[in-house]
């Protein structure tokens, strides 16, 4: 659940682009064939509509009930990616603690998250 509300907050990647394969309906908007449509992760993960009035907080327990398929063809990648992000973690913290460093602040957002000036964390050996 952390690990998601973090992907949440903090995506890796801005969005994603589809293209209509047929005329689709969107609420009032009609989209026809052969359309390029963006969907941008910032603003569909951090809309109260969707999420809540508390859309901005860090609250792992939005997914207590699992997650859902959002995008065509991704379930297979989300998951290697979690077992990945999971695995990582585990070999890590098996050596480590660690705190966030004083001097952080967050990276202006581009296509692609990454920090500006490289991971500031402080790891203690355990």
């Amino acid at each position: 659940m952390i690990i998601n509300e973090t992907l949440r907050l903090y995506p890796p990647v801005l969005g994603m682009t589809r293209t209509t394969s047929r005329e689709i309906r969107l609420g009032d908007l009609l989209f026809p064939t052969d359309i390029e449509l963006v969907i941008l992760y910032l603003v569909t993960h951090n809309d109260p509509k969707i999420w809540g009035e508390d859309a901005h907080l860090f609250k792992p327990d939005r997914f207590a009930e699992g997650i859902t398929k959002v995008a065509k063809n991704t379930k297979a990648c989300l998951l290697f990616c979690m077992i990945e992000v999971k695995l990582a973690l585990s070999m890590i913290l098996q050596c480590y603690t660690f705190t966030l460093s004083q001097t952080y602040v967050h990276s202006p957002v581009r296509l692609t998250a990454r920090p500006q000036h490289g991971v500031q964390i402080i790891l203690h050996a355990l």
